[in-house]
């Protein structure tokens, strides 16, 4: 009978931290779906400039998102908050397409207003999460650079719009940005699988623009420097 009594004592602890997971889970679920909608209003009011009128208002299309990475941040804060202590890996499945995601918005944002590309730093603090994984949660490595090869993809799409609009000049600048992220990727020595397949993209996101600047060039539409 004890040893009967101990199992059963086991296996009711068990189940009970079984329950308690599985609470979490859904918690964190429920967060991050918040999230993920919050993060498509942006992509909805960032992707506008690829209209006609719209690229012709990019920096009062930005003024109007950068507020929308408060709701962000208050997110990501509660999200923080509910993973336990050393923890983060064990439910980062959960998100990681999430900070994907929103490392391209904060980067597709940055190269709008500046023409730049954002560091990593920049990223986490638009988001409101850390860089260093001993901070707690954080924005890995890999999911940044995924954001800016989501990037790459998007520019090549708005250098064949703004054609469509008349903005000659931008394919340009597009395509200079582009060639100098392949080139930096070109440095890193991939081993993520996923991340190595999502680069291969790259090169066709380059010959697209390319090929744009070109039809600009032999059509006499490119600008003078």
């Amino acid at each position: 009978m004890s040893d009967k009594h101990n199992v059963t004592e086991i296996f009711s602890e068990f189940n009970r931290y079984l329950e308690e997971e599985q609470q979490l889970r859904e918690e964190i679920r429920t967060i991050v779906r918040d999230l993920e909608q919050s993060a498509r209003e942006i992509l909805t009011q960032i992707q506008t400039v690829h209209q006609s009128d719209g690229i012709k208002c990019v920096q009062e299309i930005c003024n109007g998102i950068t507020p929308l990475f408060g709701n962000i941040q208050k997110g990501m804060q509660i999200l923080a908050g509910k993973i336990p202590d050393s923890q983060y890996y064990r439910y980062s499945d959960q998100w990681r397409f999430l900070i994907q995601r929103l490392a391209f918005l904060a980067a597709f944002l940055t190269y709008l207003q500046t023409e730049s590309v954002i560091s990593m730093q920049d990223v986490a603090t638009l988001i409101g999460v850390k860089v260093l994984r001993e901070e707690g949660f954080h924005i890995d490595l890999e999911d940044y650079l995924m954001g800016l090869l989501q990037l790459a993809s998007e520019l090549s799409r708005l250098a064949v719009n703004a054609v469509t609009a008349g903005d000659y000049g931008r394919p340009m600048r597009i395509a200079k940005f582009v060639g100098e992220l392949d080139s930096g990727f070109r440095l890193l020595n991939l081993k993520n699988d996923s991340l190595r397949k999502r680069f291969d993209g790259l090169k066709y996101d380059l010959k697209k623009v390319e090929e744009v600047v070109y039809d600009l060039t032999i059509r006499g539409l490119k600008p003078a420097e």
